[in-house]
């Protein structure tokens, strides 16, 4: 699956966007975790990310798809 990252989440990641392979019937919180264990400084705004499956926004409880691409985000802004 494509994991894409915006804003400054993309230059924690050190890459606009990654290919990971997960497990069938994985979720969002998965995803974070693995995430995590790659990029240990995405921690710090896990309870701030907004993520994307699609088109939509999602909760960490969503089944991840095959082929599924998923954004990760930081909070909207607004201004």
């Amino acid at each position: 699956m494509k994991v894409l990252f915006f804003s400054q989440l993309r230059d924690i990641a050190g890459a606009p966007e990654l290919d990971i392979k997960m497990e069938n019937g994985a979720r969002v919180s998965d995803l974070l975790e693995e995430l995590y264990a790659r990029t240990p400084a995405l921690r710090a705004w896990d309870n701030r990310i907004l993520i994307g499956a699609g088109v939509e926004f999602v909760e960490r409880d969503h089944v991840l798809q095959p082929n599924e691409e998923i954004a990760i985000m930081p909070p909207v802004q607004g201004g």
